[in-house]
């Protein structure tokens, strides 16, 4: 147990921290804090539930995953990726069968951990995460039409085409005024930040649009007009159920262990490559389980690694878990103090909010760059966004599951019927002590596919960090997948960013023409990708002013 659950504050407390270091949490957790704030009532409000179960969400979970998570830096609380989920949970079940719901969600996570599952769900292909995330995002933007126009509908269907039916048999109650304040919360939250930085845009729009919807006694539905006050006290739940209906929540708890585990491991994963750190999955996990077995008792909801808030904290200084602590205290001073107040928020204004979120959980650029790729790739994407949208993401994730393990299957096939014989590089040298110490060689030693290419990348990273120019052999890569290009894609970005220069060596004919396909010769000049060892090493040595050595 020792070994799988090690938690990185216990383990940075032990080395010890600098006073400097404790300053710049403390002000990122701050930050973070309020960039939170309005994110978590709105994550809510869109989940079909009331705005202080977002923020005792992001109070409870935020600390508990910050003080036993395995990274430094991951911020935990309430997301977008929830909201399609929740929302249907709550519709079939009411917030009981939420409660139970994220409860037994919590138990598969910790489960997950402890069978040390958090390596494995690192290699699900990129083409199924874009999938299902970009299909969330069409679901959330689809569930704000009715706030950010204003129209006067009273139950909105919980169907994506049932939806935008309604919609446009209610176009002509548009009310202009609530419209208006939807697209000035956009620019806001969009562009603010080129003006006045240090304040985060969402928070802003939503102090400036309930600023002027108050003073001008604008007629537009707020928080109030739906959810009346919310407490400023947190209060203990416990939900009532039948244990005989206990497997009638086995399905939902385990899309959201599901969902939360990929998007917190995302999460890390991200992060790790912006502070050059590394997490510990399955202590994360473990984590994440315990946040949300604890949270519902709270009134909390669903909770996860945000993506967006992670690395807010990193980009303003965060490196240990203190920041998110600071996070959480931050939100309940909020909440205890100014709580009252967030009740004024206009709907509209919210609205706007979640359709700039969603825009950034598309991954559109990610979308077209698989339309791109091989077939199988296009089909694992388009058959997760369209059940996503149109029926429902635990069918989605089932799906994409079964589809990624077939995609498994077919790419070992593959490897097999690939012959080595017809790659360029064929000398064979298996001693590099010679070269100086500002070069390493990294040997990529078969096909680089999503089931390799996490660990791949995370290698390449390792031995790159070593150096000052890295040559990259590729003489046994047969085919690279678009998880393969994604993950190579992070890991160059990664180096490069530390003024490392990458060498390609033994890039065949095929190969070569995928890194223009995928952008690969935007971050590696196109005279570093070399057909055979000799060539790369003479570029090293020119590159670092050295003399070659002979051959």
């Amino acid at each position: 147990m020792n070994k799988i659950f090690k938690p990185k504050l216990f383990s940075i407390l032990k080395t010890g921290l600098e006073k400097k270091q404790i300053s710049r949490d403390v002000m990122s957790g701050i930050v973070v804090g309020i960039v939170a704030l309005p994110l978590a009532i709105a994550f809510a409000v869109a989940s079909g539930v009331s705005p202080e179960k977002g923020l005792i969400t992001a109070i409870v979970a935020g600390f508990l995953i910050s003080l036993l998570g395995g990274s430094r830096v991951q911020i935990g609380g309430p997301t977008g990726a929830f909201i399609v989920i929740v929302y249907g949970i709550v519709e079939q079940y009411g917030v009981d069968g939420l409660i139970i719901a994220t409860m037994l969600a919590g138990v598969f996570l910790v489960i997950f951990g402890l069978l040390k599952l958090g390596t494995l769900l690192k290699y699900f292909p990129h083409s199924l995460v874009v999938g299902f995330t970009s299909g969330i995002a069409l679901v959330i933007f689809s569930t704000q039409i009715k706030d950010a126009f204003g129209l006067s509908i009273e139950k909105v269907p919980s169907g994506f085409y049932d939806k935008w039916m309604i919609y446009f048999a209610n176009i002509d109650s548009i009310n202009w005024i609530a419209f208006a304040l939807t697209v000035a919360t956009i620019l806001i939250t969009v562009f603010s930040k080129k003006i006045v930085s240090k304040i985060p845009g969402s928070f802003l729009s939503i102090i400036i649009i309930t600023l002027v919807v108050h003073l001008f006694h604008l007629e537009v539905p707020t928080i109030e007009t739906f959810f009346g006050e919310i407490p400023n006290k947190i209060h203990i739940t416990t939900p009532h159920f039948q244990f005989a209906d206990l497997q009638s929540y086995i399905a939902p708890a385990l899309t959201i262990a599901m969902l939360g585990a990929i998007e917190s491991l995302l999460s890390a994963v991200v992060s790790d490559g912006m502070i050059g750190g590394k997490h510990r999955s399955n202590t994360e996990l473990i984590a994440q389980g315990i946040a949300n077995i604890v949270t519902p008792f709270f009134g909390g909801i669903p909770a996860t690694g945000a993506i967006a808030r992670t690395a807010t904290n990193v980009k303003n200084g965060g490196r240990t878990p203190i920041s998110g602590i600071v996070h959480a205290i931050t939100l309940l001073v909020i909440m205890l103090f100014l709580g009252k107040w967030a009740k004024l928020i206009p709907m509209s204004c919210l609205a706007g909010i979640l359709i700039v979120v969603a825009y950034n959980m598309s991954e559109w650029r990610s979308f077209i760059s698989i339309l791109k790729g091989s077939y199988f790739d296009i089909l694992i994407l388009l058959t997760t966004f369209f059940i996503t949208v149109f029926y429902d993401l635990t069918l989605a994730i089932e799906i994409g599951v079964l589809l990624s393990a077939i995609l498994f299957m077919k790419r070992m096939a593959d490897i097999s019927d690939k012959r080595i014989n017809n790659i360029v590089d064929n000398d064979i040298i298996e001693n590099y002590s010679d070269f100086p110490d500002k070069i390493n060689i990294y040997e990529i030693s078969g096909p680089l596919f999503f089931a390799s290419a996490r660990r791949y990348s995370e290698a390449i990273e390792e031995v790159g960090l070593k150096c000052d120019v890295l040559i990259l052999r590729m003489r046994h890569v047969s085919f690279i997948d678009q998880t393969g290009f994604h993950n190579l894609k992070d890991a160059v970005n990664i180096l490069r960013n530390k003024g490392i220069t990458i060498i390609l060596s033994g890039v065949n004919a095929e190969i070569r023409e995928d890194l223009k396909k995928y952008q690969l010769t935007d971050l590696i000049q196109e005279e570093l990708i070399l057909d055979n060892f000799s060539k790369a090493t003479e570029k090293a040595y020119e590159i670092l002013g050295l003399t070659a050595r002979a051959n």
